[in-house]
């Protein structure tokens, strides 16, 4: 049995961004003091005549970048998913959104896995707080060949885009062959009838790995990948909806305002099923190596099997 390959979504953040800069002559970085950390450092290396280190000024370099989006360039602003989202929401509203500039926001170091660094830095409000902009589009990818694909349709898409990515190494299961990403569209990764795990991000290796585990116990699981939060693909959830009756949601994010919500206002307006979220519920995170906060929190497969199971009455 082939040893499982783990990356952390931020390196290929980087990476891409490198490999496309031959491909896209209009693309430019920005950071914020954090391009070792963010894997920006790779494209700065490659191409520095079209690298920007903005300090420890996120606001500012946001509105930077959107007056480099109006001269028709592609600025990447690249910085921890706190700050992007958080220290930086309203230039981010106001210099991006409002006029609906072709700025791409590169998020790092989301959710609770970004570990020892803690509460402050655990943004897990990222998703909401973007989702409430008009005309952002919101991207998180699950693993190393999606995040790459993700960077490409980014560059292609003409408008604001946040992109969310991990500090922590997630197992690759996407074939780079095979795959293609489509901006807007979910993955069914594995039929079922009995339940839909509907999941983004990193959560989406878990749900694979405890559809597995419920396999063995006679359970049919779906499991869909959402990596593109908003706009959402409505059609796969309400076709999971209408032949499993009952989802489960699983985000690195809060129950409030993330993939969950979103995944409950699509089948309320239109075919009203049980919604079951697993996330971070109202509450902080605090200091911890990663992946034991992950299963603290309830990130995991083993709790993604528990909950089914309860579900189901089984």
């Amino acid at each position: 049995m082939s040893e499982v390959v783990k990356k952390a979504t931020r390196e290929s953040y980087g990476e891409a961004l490198a490999e496309l800069g031959e491909k896209y002559e209009n693309l430019y970085v920005f950071d914020a003091d954090l391009a070792a950390a963010t894997k920006t450092g790779i494209f700065k290396k490659k191409y520095p005549e079209r690298f920007f280190d903005c300090g420890i000024a996120e606001a500012n370099m946001m509105g930077v970048a959107a007056g480099m989006a109006a001269t028709g360039k592609i600025p990447f602003a690249s910085t921890f998913a706190m700050f992007a989202a958080g220290r930086a929401y309203e230039i981010v509203r106001n210099t991006i959104g409002y006029p609906h500039l072709n700025v791409k926001i590169g998020a790092t170091h989301a959710g609770i896995s970004v570990g020892e660094d803690g509460a402050t830095h655990q943004c897990n409000e990222d998703i909401a707080l973007m989702r409430t902009i008009p005309g952002m589009t919101i991207i998180n990818p699950a693993d190393d060949v999606e995040a790459k694909a993700a960077v490409e349709a980014a560059i292609l898409h003409d408008g604001p885009v946040y992109l969310r990515f991990g500090r922590l190494a997630v197992p690759v299961f996407n074939d780079k062959e095979t795959y293609k990403f489509e901006l807007g569209k979910g993955i069914k990764l594995i039929d079922g009838d009995d339940i839909a795990i509907i999941a983004t991000g990193l959560m989406v290796s878990e749900a694979l790995t405890a559809a597995e585990e419920l396999k063995k116990d006679g359970i049919n699981a779906r499991v869909i990948n959402i990596h593109t939060i908003k706009p959402i693909d409505k059609d796969i959830i309400l076709k999971a909806a209408e032949d499993t009756k009952l989802l489960l949601t699983v985000e690195e994010h809060s129950v409030i305002g993330g993939l969950g919500s979103a995944v409950c206002d699509v089948v309320s307006e239109n075919i009203p099923t049980k919604v079951i979220k697993i996330g971070v519920n109202d509450e902080f995170g605090h200091s911890g190596p990663a992946v034991d906060l992950l299963k603290e929190f309830g990130l995991s497969s083993e709790n993604i099997v528990k909950t089914v199971k309860e579900a189901l009455g089984k």
